[in-house]
């Protein structure tokens, strides 16, 4: 597949990042981007995106690090949540939007933009390696096997409706070569979006040591991912039908379904509250997480984040609170 990466993104006037081709080591930057003290503070707006000749967040929503709403929700459920409202650029509701926190599967939606940005022909034919389909027993997989013979557009779908850590891995060697080169990719490309507070050394969010993000830096790498209407048919289809060929030559068809529960029909969301897709995410140490997207009764698009909600179902309580009250 051929990738190509070439970003030059200026921070703070001081600072340089070029990247060359899929998977480079992330250069030591002296000074990153602070999205809160530039974005915020009185006059900082000097900060110009790379590209555009605009002010870097412009087109955010920035907010300080304060709670906002979470003495009228059950916001001791989670750990971390916050609203976004794109056509306003505000955040309505926010509870340690900042923090470091384990992202589970959410971190997938990283791993789907940078195949969308770098990968030229999403029919390109990937075949599934041991390592892909080394995956512990109770992992989230598509249920891949090694020699499989699939394409890159189906393991996007198996990435994020099946939420398989398998297919995760296939797209990170496809795109890169190995997965220890895909998180440096992943590490440069969150940098790039002002996401300081976020590292990343798997595509698929399974826990590791230095593995981490936090409800704001998730909204800005979802918010860039939802500018790529292939990315918004990912999240909003309700299920998808693959075929592909195993190593022998057979063919294998199976069909996804997505794991929202928005879209199976476990989750109702408010009253004229139109939910339009997003990505779960679970594992022990983050707890049950969800980013969604979604446009409240005026059509203004939302961006809604909990990360490590103590329950599936207190999750889907806590994000139709936040979209009742602050949406």
């Amino acid at each position: 597949m051929k990738c190509t990466n070439k970003i030059c993104v200026t921070m703070l006037l001081l600072v340089c990042v070029m990247m060359a081709g899929c998977g480079n080591k992330a250069p030591e930057l002296e000074r990153t981007y602070d999205i809160y003290r530039t974005a915020v503070a009185a006059g900082a707006a000097s900060t110009q995106s790379a590209g555009g000749g605009g002010f870097f967040a412009e087109e955010l929503c920035v907010a300080p690090d304060v709670e906002l709403g979470t003495g009228e929700t059950t916001s001791q459920v989670a750990d971390g949540a916050g609203v976004f409202n794109l056509a306003t650029k505000s955040v309505t509701y926010e509870k340690n939007i900042y923090k470091k926190l384990y992202p589970a599967s959410t971190t997938k939606i990283l791993t789907a933009y940078l195949v969308l940005k770098y990968c030229d022909d999403l029919g390109t034919i990937a075949t599934v390696s041991e390592n892909a389909v080394n995956q512990a027993a109770d992992s989230s997989v598509c249920g891949l096997k090694a020699g499989d013979i699939i394409s890159v557009r189906d393991l996007l779908y198996g990435l994020m409706l099946r939420s398989g850590n398998d297919a995760a891995i296939v797209l990170a060697e496809q795109l890169s070569g190995s997965v220890e080169q895909f998180a440096e990719l992943m590490n440069q490309e969150a940098l790039a979006l002002g996401a300081t507070q976020s590292h990343f050394v798997n595509p698929n969010g399974l826990p590791a040591e230095g593995h981490y993000t936090s409800v704001y830096d998730l909204y800005l790498m979802f918010h860039e991912a939802l500018k790529d209407e292939r990315f918004v048919e990912l999240i909003s289809a309700t299920s998808y039908s693959v075929s592909y060929q195993d190593a022998a030559g057979n063919t294998v068809e199976k069909e996804w379904e997505n794991t929202n529960q928005y879209f199976t029909g476990y989750a109702t969301p408010p009253e004229g509250i139109t939910v339009i897709g997003g990505k779960t995410g679970t594992t022990g140490e983050a707890g049950y997480c969800l980013v969604l997207y979604a446009k409240n009764q005026k059509g203004e698009p939302l961006i809604s984040i909990v990360l490590k909600a103590d329950g599936k179902a207190n999750l889907y309580l806590l994000m139709n609170e936040m979209l009742k009250g602050y949406a």
